[in-house]
């Protein structure tokens, strides 16, 4: 059966859970992990994906979400121990500007 194309859903859990269809972007986690960056500015045209990619940051690390692996499992990040002890390990505060016009 198809997957649901959820068209301007941008909560990375409501994704997951509905099994709506996702082009797996964790990889990125480990890409920004790894390279040491002091400050990352994440800029991208208008309806690119800003706000999921940072809800998807949010509960790959926030400890909020540390019983939450299930997001997670089957996806490239899980693939490496290390990211998978590392996710729901730290306080994160997370901010959006989305629905401000």
């Amino acid at each position: 059966m198809a997957r649901t194309i959820s068209i301007g859903n941008q909560d990375f859990e409501s994704i997951r859970k509905n099994n709506y269809f996702y082009i797996d972007k964790t990889y990125f986690i480990k890409e920004w992990w790894e390279s040491g960056d002091t400050v990352t500015l994440i800029t991208r045209p208008r309806r690119f994906g800003k706000t999921l990619t940072i809800s998807m940051l949010e509960q790959f690390f926030s400890n909020r979400y540390a019983d939450r692996k299930d997001l997670f499992e089957g996806l490239s990040v899980w693939k490496n121990l290390e990211y998978q002890e590392l996710q729901g390990t730290y306080p994160v505060i997370s901010l959006s500007f989305a629905n401000i016009k």
